[in-house]
């Protein structure tokens, strides 16, 4: 085997090397509930907050207006 062969093998098996690696990687980012269930919860709170953290007022609004709904249809239920 030439040493031109010889170092094609060594790169194509440092080439397998790595992207074993990232599969490996993926796999076990994918398999990890937990993880993957804080970075959702962060995505979350950072699209219900504003930059300083309180809550986005639409959001507070949207509430408020979710909550009279629901006890204007129990009052309602209630009566009829």
């Amino acid at each position: 085997m030439s040493k031109l062969e010889t170092d094609q093998l060594a790169a194509d098996i440092e080439r397998q090397r790595d992207q074993l690696a990232y599969t490996v990687d993926a796999l076990q980012h994918k398999l990890d509930v937990k993880a993957q269930a804080q970075e959702k919860a962060s995505a979350l709170r950072d699209r219900a907050t504003t930059s300083t953290g309180k809550p986005r007022p639409e959001l507070v609004g949207a509430g408020a207006l979710a909550v009279a709904l629901v006890v204007g249809l129990v009052v309602w239920r209630t009566r009829h």
